[in-house]
């Protein structure tokens, strides 16, 4: 199997939940796997009636690194009906950074690689108010076990505040196939749990989804990945101010 990586990125973003909608629209704190395809699928140009073809990019195992959590944003909305008003509320999360990698055949990971950089329908991160930020695809497709190249590849993030974090938390698809068989440098699971979150259908009409099994793995020490964490020189900053007491009278 071979791995493609992506970067999401967006001032806002939106990834739905089971418990999502009417008056509330909350968002996860980490893409969906129903998200991540309605992306694929919009790149592909496979359309809201073509179910069928969701069926390939469902096969694929997908992984998420958190590298910048960002924040959760709260917005009010006035809907207006014919004879009447209400109140909505949406989340959003802000200023997040996350590495997903997508694990399945070459040829297919080929395919998404090239519908991402030539979209067909425009790309958005969850609704239609949240447009990715560039570039997407990172690097060239890997050879190499999704955990282990999620777990060994440098932040994304080089922002001042989180440069120096030291974990980053990885979730991904779960079969026990894959823990067993898994490399002895792989991150040990540390959950499991089910989602709601695998799309059968984004036909308005007959929307439907289904469960798949999530595995939350060891967080990855950014020291791992970014050699700059374990050299940081706190005074680095001050070499060229100039800090003698007759600059500061």
């Amino acid at each position: 199997m071979a791995v493609l990586l992506l970067r999401l990125s967006a001032p806002l973003q939106a990834w739905g939940t089971e418990n999502s909608k009417f008056e509330i629209r909350k968002t996860g704190r980490e893409p969906s796997k129903s998200g991540i395809v309605g992306l694929l699928a919009a790149a592909l140009g496979i359309r809201r009636n073509e179910p069928e073809k969701l069926r390939e990019l469902n096969a694929l195992r997908i992984g998420v690194r958190i590298d910048r959590a960002g924040k959760l944003l709260r917005d009010f909305h006035m809907a207006h009906a014919e004879k009447t008003s209400y109140l909505t509320e949406r989340y959003y999360l802000s200023d997040a950074v996350f590495l997903v990698g997508l694990e399945g055949e070459r040829e297919l990971l080929e395919r998404i690689e090239f519908a991402l950089s030539h979209p067909v329908f425009p790309l958005f991160l969850g609704r239609r108010s949240c447009p990715p930020t560039l570039p997407i695809v990172l690097d060239d497709i890997k050879e190499d076990g999704l955990i282990k190249v999620l777990r060994t590849y440098p932040t994304l993030d080089d922002s001042s505040r989180m440069k120096y974090n030291m974990t980053a938390h990885i979730y991904a698809d779960y079969s026990e196939d894959d823990e067993q068989n898994s490399d002895a440098d792989e991150p040990r699971v540390i959950g499991r749990e089910a989602r709601r979150d695998l799309a059968v259908s984004f036909d308005p009409r007959c929307r439907k989804h289904t469960y798949r099994t999530v595995a939350a793995y060891e967080s990855v020490s950014k020291a791992e990945n970014d050699t700059d964490a374990a050299e940081h020189d706190a005074f680095a900053e001050l070499e060229d101010a100039d800090v003698s007491f007759e600059n500061q009278a």
